[in-house]
């Protein structure tokens, strides 16, 4: 069941980035990595947050942090709000940023977040239309004045790449990316 507030439930829209696992592997297709190939394990970079109706948008990073890989500080602002939250609103949040920051929470310590009833725009996307893709890039191009767009300095892995670098300039262009998918969702 919703909580509702005086003003309705809190409807929180949110968007995760993380870093991708590194591994040592024989072959660029259909390799099975075991893990004592895993170089290292994939943890949260970033995530971007903002309160239905209201215009500021949250985040949060990795990049002044001393272990990039241990995100626990982040973790913390992002459970806070989920824990306050009613309803979220993702895009393919239900099988990947939610399954990632519970994974992430329960290996910090922490309980789960309070229930929320969750709104996954790629499911509803790929149930009922039939558009030509149901990435949140494509759909945006196609429903709202404001278009996610190709990095310039960064694109693609690059950014990530930059970012586990600690590039500064990389850093600001992922605040943008991750705040762009907020306010696209």
């Amino acid at each position: 069941m919703v909580k509702k507030t005086p003003t309705g439930p809190r409807v929180l829209i949110f968007d995760i980035e993380t870093a991708p696992m590194l591994a040592y592997v024989w072959s660029l297709w259909d390799d099975n990595v075991p893990l004592d190939r895993l170089i290292s394990d994939w943890y949260v970079l970033s995530w971007s947050a903002k309160w239905l109706g209201e215009k500021e948008i949250m985040y949060m990073d990795q990049r002044d942090a001393k272990d990039i890989e241990d995100d626990k500080k982040i973790m913390k602002g992002i459970w806070k709000l989920l824990d306050e939250a009613d309803v979220v609103i993702t895009q393919n949040g239900k099988r990947f940023d939610v399954p990632k920051l519970n994974t992430r929470f329960i290996m910090h310590g922490m309980q789960p977040p309070s229930p929320f009833k969750h709104i996954d725009t790629y499911q509803i996307a790929k149930r009922k239309f039939a558009f030509s893709s149901n990435k949140l890039a494509f759909l945006t191009s196609k429903l709202c004045a404001t278009t996610k767009s190709d990095h310039k300095k960064f694109p693609g892995f690059s950014l990530w790449k930059a970012c586990l670098n600690g590039d500064p300039a990389a850093w600001k262009e992922m605040e943008k990316y991750n705040k762009l998918d907020v306010s696209s969702l």
